[in-house]
């Protein structure tokens, strides 16, 4: 083994007790202070692969070794102990506490019976500091960007001590500024010697700031790479398997009539806060709507107004010029021809315990086409969910899995298979490729569009900035639960100047954000 080498995973093989081949025979090889990007499409192991690595999953065969030496790691505090740390893509924080009694959470400094408080909040900044990391140790986490809290999430793990840093898709939901000055970070820590595994499906953030990558495909290693020496299209063959356009081809959009009108719409939270104050457009069809922002401005609320989860709001929502009624939910928005793909796929997506053929027809099995009399007609709806697991390129081995048994972006799939594949006059796509690996990103763009030509209306929510420019004909911003830009040609606005917009420094005047209500 080279003296170079900091860890080495040597022919890892996970076998479920269904029998399911999550990773065989994978190696895998990092350097001291080097940022190493892991790659692979959705099912391709690498959440395993890392699990192993952290402790949570425990390997049917295969070493690793650690700065030379075997290692055996049986669950999370060894892998801290052996200074192993892991930053999740959903955060492990407790909203109503601090950032510094997150940081020093099971590790708390005492003053007899009691918390240090002071000593706690040095402890902080002192690492807070080294790494150049600007933070306020008194604000609750509940009250910070989502940015701020991936700060806090690596600063947990740097505090207690942790020399190898595995990020999953660190940068899911940051914005270009963000996505800069958490590189900047990352380059400090490599600096120091830190060793990072970064896990992203953005191939240009991976040229951008990993020296090498380790490539996945149906849970095998297929070979690690400078990544001086390949190009993206490259890259994206060997995570795939076959070449990926990834290049959205669409025409000039023709929008028709407006299909969807949000009238003066205000929402309060739970704490009476408004969250969503006095905003109004208009969705055509034929066209692509983009929102952006960051995570917290009020999105989530405008959403969940607009497609039936939330009914306390003031102002109106029209679809093809009817007035929803508040009391109208999501099945009666379905009724009036409204899809959507739900940002959060466990709790509004899927039926976690339920097969992917019940997920997949649950909301068509009461259409009269799909039964005989009184019956569900089997064989017609197996034949679409079989077709449908074929176009999206679900991984199961069968259509009676259960769901919970598939990856995040498994789970995506499905759910943008099953809104995607009926008529529809609007469909909202929130985060529709979130955790997508790039075949089925670009596969499903490309229907999104042909969706658009077709004359459905869509409305796109997305935190890749790349995406929802690429996407979109019109774009608008939000920032503090207000709609602050408005761009009727997505064409027209570079990616930093959106993110001036999205962080508050910049703001239109009110009547260039009125036009998207006209």
């Amino acid at each position: 083994m080279s003296e170079t080498n900091y860890l080495e995973l040597r022919k890892i093989t996970k076998v479920y007790p269904n029998g399911v081949i999550a990773n065989e025979d994978v190696n895998m090889v990092l350097q001291r202070g080097e940022i190493h990007a892991l790659m692979g499409e959705n099912g391709a192991g690498k959440t395993t692969l890392m699990k192993i690595l952290f402790g949570i999953e425990q390997p049917t065969s295969g070493e690793i070794y650690l700065e030379g030496q075997k290692i055996e790691i049986h669950n999370p505090l060894d892998a801290i102990s052996k200074k192993i740390g892991m930053v999740h893509q959903h955060f492990m924080m407790d909203e109503n506490l601090t950032v510094t009694e997150n940081v020093i959470l099971g590790m708390e400094p005492t003053k007899g019976l009691s918390l240090d408080t002071k000593k706690a909040r040095e402890m902080t900044m002192e690492i807070a500091k080294k790494y150049n990391f600007k933070i306020t140790p008194d604000k609750r986490v509940m009250d910070l960007s989502v940015g701020q809290k991936q700060k806090v999430e690596i600063l947990k793990a740097l505090i207690r001590g942790a020399q190898l840093l595995i990020l999953d898709e660190p940068t899911a939901v940051l914005t270009p500024q963000e996505t800069e000055e958490l590189f900047e970070q990352l380059k400090i820590l490599r600096d120091e010697g830190h060793t990072i595994i970064f896990i992203s499906h953005k191939l240009n953030e991976v040229k951008h700031i990993c020296s090498r990558a380790t490539v996945l495909r149906g849970g095998k290693s297929v070979g690690s790479h400078d990544l001086k020496d390949i190009s993206l299209a490259e890259l994206s063959k060997l995570m795939v398997g076959r070449d990926v356009v990834r290049e959205i081809e669409k025409q000039k959009a023709k929008p028709g009539d407006a299909v969807l009108e949000v009238k003066n719409l205000k929402v309060l939270n739970d704490e009476l806060v408004q969250v969503v104050n006095d905003v109004s457009f208009k969705l055509r069809k034929g066209e692509i709507l983009g929102i952006v922002g960051v995570e917290g401005n009020g999105q989530r609320q405008l959403i969940d107004c607009v497609t039936g989860l939330e009914s306390e709001y003031q102002g109106e929502i029209l679809i093809d010029g009817k007035v929803c009624a508040h009391s109208n939910g999501v099945k009666q928005r379905r009724d009036a021809g409204l899809n959507h793909i739900p940002e959060d796929r466990l709790t509004y997506g899927v039926i976690a315990n339920a097969t992917l053929l019940e997920n997949l027809i649950s909301n068509t099995y009461d259409k009269k086409e799909n039964n005989k009399g009184i019956f569900m007609d089997d064989k017609k709806n197996s034949d679409r969910v079989t077709d449908l697991i074929s176009r999206f390129q679900i991984k199961t081995d069968s259509k009676h899995t259960l769901v919970r048994m598939l990856s995040g972006g498994n789970m995506q799939k499905v759910v943008a298979a099953r809104e995607m594949s009926t008529d529809m006059s609007i469909l909202v796509a929130d985060q529709p490729t979130r955790g997508i690996d790039v075949g089925t990103e670009s596969f499903i763009h490309d229907r999104l569009v042909e969706m658009r030509d077709k004359g459905v209306a869509v409305l796109l929510v997305s935190a890749d900035i790349n995406e929802v420019m690429e996407l979109s004909d019109s774009l608008i911003v939000f920032y503090e639960g207000e709609i602050t830009a408005y761009f009727p040609d997505a064409s027209k606005v570079t990616e930093e100047e959106l993110g001036l917009y999205m962080l508050g420094l910049k703001k239109m005047k009110d009547e260039e954000i009125a036009e998207v209500a006209k």
